[in-house]
């Protein structure tokens, strides 16, 4: 188990690459079983999750090969339907395979999926869906068994803005004859870069960013070269880290219409933003004032994956907020690790009442899953005395090398 070892009370100060995001090129290398071809995928981030989905690919039959930040994926030949305990527990994007498995090979065997604990993530919304467009669904022992038999709708309604149901659907529906229309589709940026790849690989898939999307079925998807959208998760983390500690930073390859809501927020608290194409810049009071009130919401509401990295935030700002959890039950989780920082932290179900302090304090942490380690991270950057985050390798499933970009921004980081 490695951990991160921070001295607090430096100021971040200069510039940034944001990589490749997590979010989007999990999907986009599930959806790599629908293509028969060569896929090469730039600046594809090796962060754990990825990883974790090659080698899901691999035991499938797939041809995975890594160059530095370059990978390539042949899913040509697949010999296999079935994704074990052991490959699906790390990581909940495996579910991602079931609907390109089911469209490609007619079957499919698949482990619940595993991931962080941050409550139930029930895959109710996706199965629902693809037994409306006729696929058999049996879930046994701890597997979901899936067959493709004869399709019953051509319209399907997700009875939630799911990113994930989205997306599993679409996949399901690229190879699927005939048009498909899927209602109450969720609208984040990484179901339009699903599409985006897809469509390059031949797919027909429009509406994508919107709550309705149509796939016209094609016969067969080829090959391509794609470089995902930047991470608007690590985007906002290093926006709140140059907040909290009065800083002055640049982010490049950032996107700032991803990160409106957040953007919104940190200007009320006195940060000065600036962005274009691909950059942001934020300039930071010494001392923040506290935004109120954040209520997390689907895409494009306030992320629930920020939400442990602005309560960090409102720890040390200047007044009260309150967080309002709707995504997620066990969202706050981490609240007990800030706790022992000093934070002033009240929270009950999905509220969270948060009293801002002129000073928090090191302390030895636990990170419990990938975005409260985040916040935790954040809270050290600002903590007096050190700080030994546990269990680094929760924050390194989104975050490739955190301690490095904070490091080249002036934080006395290391792993150890």
């Amino acid at each position: 188990m490695e951990k991160l070892f921070v001295n607090g009370g430096n100021r971040l100060c200069g510039e940034v690459k944001i990589d490749s995001a997590k979010n989007a090129l999990l999907p986009i290398l599930a959806g790599c079983i629908l293509v028969e071809g060569k896929v090469v995928i730039k600046k594809a981030t090796a962060y754990t999750d990825v990883e974790a989905m090659c080698d899901i690919l691999k035991s499938l039959g797939a041809q995975v090969n890594r160059k530095k930040d370059l990978l390539e994926i042949d899913c040509s030949s697949l010999s296999a339907c079935e994704i074990s305990h052991q490959l699906a527990s790390p990581v909940r994007s495996s579910i991602f395979t079931l609907g390109p498995l089911l469209a490609r090979l007619g079957r499919a065997k698949v482990a619940y999926p595993g991931g962080c604990d941050i409550g139930l993530r029930p895959i109710d919304i996706h199965l629902t869906a693809l037994k409306e467009l006729g696929c058999k669904i049996i879930e046994k022992n701890g597997y979901i068994y899936g067959e493709k038999l004869k399709r019953e709708k051509t319209e399907v309604f997700l009875s939630f803005q799911s990113v994930g149901a989205t997306e599993n659907v679409i996949m399901f529906c690229a190879l699927l004859p005939g048009t498909t229309k899927i209602f109450n589709c969720a609208k984040e940026p990484e179901i339009v870069d699903l599409a985006n790849f897809l469509n390059k690989c031949g797919a027909k898939i429009e509406g994508a960013g919107s709550d309705v999307i149509t796939v016209c079925g094609v016969e067969k998807l080829y090959g391509c070269c794609y470089q995902a959208i930047p991470d608007r998760i690590e985007c906002g983390t290093f926006l709140i880290a140059g907040a909290m500690t009065g800083g002055e930073i640049l982010l490049k390859n950032a996107i700032a219409s991803h990160n409106s809501a957040l953007i919104e927020k940190l200007k009320t608290c006195g940060c000065l933003i600036d962005s274009g194409k691909d950059f942001i810049s934020l300039t930071a009071p010494k001392r923040l004032e506290s935004f109120k009130e954040v209520e997390t919401s689907v895409y494009p509401g306030f992320p629930t994956d920020l939400q442990p990295q602005i309560v960090a935030f409102a720890s040390v700002a200047n007044g009260c907020s309150l967080v309002f959890e709707n995504v997620f039950e066990n969202r706050f989780n981490y609240v007990g690790e800030l706790l022992k920082m000093g934070c002033d932290i009240l929270f009950k179900s999905s509220i969270c009442i948060v009293r801002g302090k002129n000073k928090i304090f090191g302390a030895d942490v636990v990170a419990t899953d990938l975005r409260g380690g985040a916040s935790l991270v954040l809270a050290s950057l600002v903590a007096e005395g050190y700080t030994t985050i546990n269990r680094a390798e929760y924050i390194d499933r989104g975050y490739f090398h955190i301690e490095n970009k904070l490091a080249k921004l002036g934080a006395d980081i290391k792993r150890i």
